[in-house]
């Protein structure tokens, strides 16, 4: 009995410093950071209707960008990505995509309407939606902390051997900037 002890004890070290609790924790945290940057999109998906509705209010001549703003909405939620899916570069790209589409519709929305700025509806929305956009930042730039953590967890001694013989694990994908500029910063023009 001694000796099933004493070998359990050595084999109870090893297995604790290969990333047996590590991994599968920061797995965890990663998938959860995800589940709070879907959450932030949803919360912008859920406030563009009245969005929307307080635009058409003032006008049918808004139509066009107002068509375009509910099919990015409308786009964007078909697209998920779940926890799995996570080690996809490719569905990671494909979501990306689609909530850019929306942040770009969003952008010319406000471009488009500055007499609306008046109106009390409108400004507290655009306000609402603005103070998401920045939620939506500060979540993935949680998520993609949480990606760097587990990916360096799985890749260096001594978790690494405990995440491919014991979990097979893949590195995830963090977020990257997918906008064909995305790496400049916006011209602003007040129409002069």
């Amino acid at each position: 009995m001694k000796t099933h002890v004493a070998l359990a004890l050595p084999l109870a070290a090893l297995l604790a410093g290969c990333g047996v609790n590590s991994v599968p924790t920061a797995e965890e945290n990663a998938k959860a950071r995800w589940a709070d940057v879907q959450n932030q999109y949803q919360r912008r998906a859920d406030l563009i209707p009245n969005l929307v509705s307080t635009v058409k209010a003032a006008g049918a001549q808004e139509k066009d960008i107002l068509v375009q703003v509910t099919q990015a909405r409308a786009t964007a939620t078909q697209v998920k990505v779940s926890g799995d899916q996570l080690t996809n570069p490719a569905a990671v790209a494909n979501y990306e995509r689609a909530q850019n589409a929306v942040t770009l519709s969003l952008q010319r929305l406000q471009e488009a309407y500055p007499e609306l700025k008046s109106q009390g509806n409108y400004v507290t929305l655009m306000s609402q939606l603005e103070g998401t956009e920045n939620r939506i930042g500060i979540a993935r730039k949680d998520y993609n902390d949480a990606v760097q953590a587990y990916n360096t967890r799985i890749r260096t001694f001594p978790d690494a051997v405990g995440a491919k013989v014991i979990y097979g694990a893949k590195p995830m994908t963090p977020f990257q900037a997918t906008s064909p500029g995305a790496d400049v910063a916006p011209k602003v023009n007040f129409g002069s």
